[in-house]
């Protein structure tokens, strides 16, 4: 790890405090959000540390224990759109949990889902940049998630990793996400029970036992964390920039993000209700763990490198300036991003590139327009990791074998 040995990492964070994402030091505090703040209003008030995903964890570990591991993957590859039955030949027991967990929750708010497509269509872009160089660069410096990635079986082949990760970023923004004809609840569901197969496979390791805190991988909490580096994070940034963002428009991206965390598992009593309960979440979730970890360091340069697969020259440079512009100097230093000299480019032409694209909404089918732009980045990207090939979740059948 270029001579960063995971003693002298973990002395520096301690030495410096956690430092959120806001740039405060904050202590690690216990669990006291309460779940009257919940889109349920009420709950058990249980650290989210401590519970995991009971149902889907046993139901997976009984596909490994039945060696039926490979079958559900073959059979589910061509599982791809919400409206699709299942196919048939899935264990039974697999099958009856699939069918429950891809009902949307009862609190669904459909005209909300309609409006958010129109958000994504006008600031898509912003989104992207956020998902891939904000919270894509912040799962490295998130302690937890960076060690279950780097010894889980997406370590071993980070470009497939980021292809699937990719896949969920892409999918939520499609018209339709989580309508008959879109792949959000299909995205999500084989999200889920790949969490539930890390679960089973990662406490086997033992490079991941030494240095985790916690017995099991990819708690509750865990994926709240991650949804906060997504969705209340691209939030803030967006007003941060002074993208003007209609309380309605605000309320619908919430929607979404909200109905996705359902979807992968989570505990209505954990799903912020609003989003200055989403940020009070947040300050005490994820702020204060934020810190650089040997394996994350190592995850944050095979990053770039692959983004910049095939033009280190020029767009490593300017990837790096995106990374240190969405994420600030401290993170940046951190993940030892280097200096680049695209970064007072990227500072002093954001704003006005901002202000000129918002602009650009006035015209007559600006937003189609915009989003036609936006889908082919998209879809370039998605072509790039997946190389070529369409991208398809499925369950690991190990660990990284570089650290069996």
């Amino acid at each position: 790890m270029d001579g960063l040995s995971r003693r002298s990492v973990l002395w520096g964070s301690s030495a410096l405090g956690a430092v959120g994402a806001l740039g405060i030091v904050a202590p690690t505090a216990a669990w006291s959000w309460s779940p009257s703040r919940s889109v349920l209003g009420t709950g058990t008030g249980i650290d989210p540390k401590y519970v995991w995903d009971d149902e889907a964890d046993r139901i997976v570990a009984g596909v490994f224990e039945r060696g039926e591991v490979d079958l559900v993957n073959d059979l589910l590859a061509g599982w791809t759109h919400n409206e699709q039955p299942l196919p048939d030949g899935l264990p039974s027991e697999l099958r009856s949990f699939l069918e429950r967990a891809r009902q949307l929750p009862a609190w669904t708010d459909q005209a909300k889902l309609d409006r958010v497509f129109r958000f994504y269509e006008r600031r898509g872009l912003y989104l992207g940049i956020l998902y891939g160089f904000g919270s894509g660069m912040m799962s490295c410096v998130i302690p937890r998630e960076a060690r279950a990635v780097y010894y889980s079986a997406g370590g071993a082949d980070m470009k497939e990793r980021i292809a699937k990760t990719a896949k969920l970023g892409y999918d939520i923004g499609a018209k339709g996400a989580y309508g008959p004809s879109g792949q959000m609840v299909v995205t999500c569901l084989k999200t889920r029970i790949t969490h539930a197969a890390v679960r089973h496979l990662l406490p086997q390791s033992g490079h991941w036992k030494a240095g985790a805190e916690e017995h099991l991988p990819i708690s509750q909490a865990d994926i709240m964390v991650t949804w906060h580096s997504l969705a209340t994070f691209s939030r803030n940034k967006l007003a941060a920039w002074r993208v003007p963002v209609t309380t309605a428009d605000s309320d619908a991206f919430l929607h979404l993000w909200q109905i996705t965390a359902h979807m992968l598992g989570v505990k209505d009593e954990y799903i912020p209700a609003d989003w200055a309960s989403a940020n009070d979440q947040s300050r005490q979730v994820l702020d204060p763990i934020l810190a650089p970890t040997p394996e994350g360091i190592s995850l944050a340069k095979t990053l770039l490198n692959l983004a910049a697969e095939y033009d280190h020259g020029l767009t490593k440079p300017m990837l790096q300036a995106f990374a240190r512009f969405c994420l600030g100097d401290q993170i940046a230093a951190w993940l030892q991003i280097p200096k680049s000299p695209y970064d007072g480019m990227v500072k002093a032409g954001w704003p006005p590139f901002i202000r000129f694209r918002e602009l650009g909404l006035a015209l007559p089918l600006a937003p189609e327009g915009y989003w036609l732009f936006d889908e082919f980045l998209r879809q370039g990207v998605m072509f790039f990791l997946g190389e070529g090939k369409r991208v398809n979740i499925t369950l690991p059948t190990g660990n990284n074998p570089n650290y069996s």
